[in-house]
């Protein structure tokens, strides 16, 4: 392969003079991660002018360092030192190194230092076996574990913050705007925003479950008992009310049954998230159905409690696109939140393989 760098020739260089197995599976690396991506490694406690990777005895290792991107977040990067014994790979397996002490905006601990150290000799690394070349396949190992590592990271980091804001939200009752995002304009916003009455009506309290998380997405779900339909707007104007909620790429996906009399109203709102609005909707009519008929009077009483509900769901936008799992986690945060909330206790019996958070809280 025809290189600028002088220091990728001199190794290829001395690869093709005594290891031209180990050669062609640089070439392969260098074709599937660009030719910028592997480059010598210059150990920083090396005297000037030498240069251990390389020396006149076949002997010693020859090291060198990868830098790749994370498969999902292509703008976070590690780099990688491979360590290519002599024996390698008739008898021996390559050695990998992680060298970046952070992975985006996270101090990598010892327990992802240590278990990239082993892996070509753990079970939950790369299976090695004499003459196999294996340095692809260790490098792709270290690239997934890194990724699973760091989107944990993200996940604790996202679901810590959402508890943090929203506690200091409802301790706060005045909230101090972003001056950096004040403007005319705004400021109108906001003096016409607070002559709105966003309480909630009276007698109504909201169970909130356990918030769900994916990719850096989140999914709250929220529940209340409503007695007539014209307190739905004033529920939903008083969660808006709170900036974090506000804030959501879809605050308030809603569905709603109320019964006046003998006549059922119901609605929903995808509030941006097509179709999901009508999904809860759906969702909360599978729910009425009773498994066994009790005695008539008791089955309308049943009834009359079940339809008396509204169910909101609250999602942030984590950055990645989940397709068809955005509304298994609409309805699985919105069935939280109604078994939370005690609206399936008389209504469902339980399923085998269910999953019930038991957490939660009132608002």
């Amino acid at each position: 392969m025809d290189t600028d760098d002088p220091d990728q020739a001199k190794l290829m260089q001395h690869f093709a003079a005594d290891r031209e197995s180990v050669a062609s599976e640089i070439n392969v690396l260098q074709s599937i991660y660009g030719d910028n991506a592997i480059h010598l490694y210059h150990s920083s406690s090396r005297s000037p002018g030498s240069n251990p990777s390389l020396s006149s005895s076949t002997a010693e290792a020859i090291r060198f360092e990868v830098s790749l991107n994370l498969p999902s977040h292509e703008d976070t990067s590690i780099r990688i030192l491979v360590s290519i014994p002599p024996t390698y790979p008739s008898s021996s397996p390559p050695q990998l190194q992680l060298l970046s002490r952070y992975i985006g905006a996270f101090g990598v601990d010892s327990s992802l230092f240590g278990s990239i150290l082993r892996t070509f000799i753990s079970v939950s690394g790369v299976e090695w076996t004499p003459e196999s070349v294996c340095v692809f396949d260790g490098l792709q190992n270290v690239l997934e574990r890194c990724e699973a590592w760091y989107e944990d990271k993200i996940s604790k980091e996202a679901v810590g913050e959402l508890l943090r804001e929203d506690a200091h939200s409802r301790n706060d009752v005045l909230i101090e705007p972003d001056e950096s995002l004040i403007t005319p304009s705004s400021i109108n916003v906001e003096k016409d925003r607070v002559s709105f009455d966003t309480a909630l009506p009276e007698g109504i309290e909201i169970v909130e479950a356990e918030a769900i998380v994916d990719r850096k997405s989140i999914f709250v779900g929220r529940a209340c008992r409503i007695s007539h339909p014209s307190q739905v707007p004033l529920i939903l104007n008083s969660l808006m009310s709170d900036r974090h909620i506000s804030r959501a790429a879809h605050p308030i996906i809603n569905a709603w049954r109320c019964q006046v009399g003998n006549v059922l109203h119901q609605d929903n709102d995808d509030n941006g998230e097509t179709a999901a609005g009508s999904r809860l909707a759906h969702l909360l009519s599978i729910l009425v159905r009773v498994p066994m008929l009790p005695p008539r009077e008791y089955l309308q009483s049943v009834i009359q409690e079940i339809n008396d509900v509204l169910v909101i769901v609250t999602r942030w936008f984590g950055g990645t696109h989940l397709g068809p799992d955005r509304f298994k986690h609409i309805n699985h945060a919105a069935r939280n939140a109604l078994e939370l909330g005690g609206f399936l206790e008389q209504t469902e019996e339980p399923k085998s393989g269910g999953r019930t958070t038991g957490k939660g809280r009132k608002r």
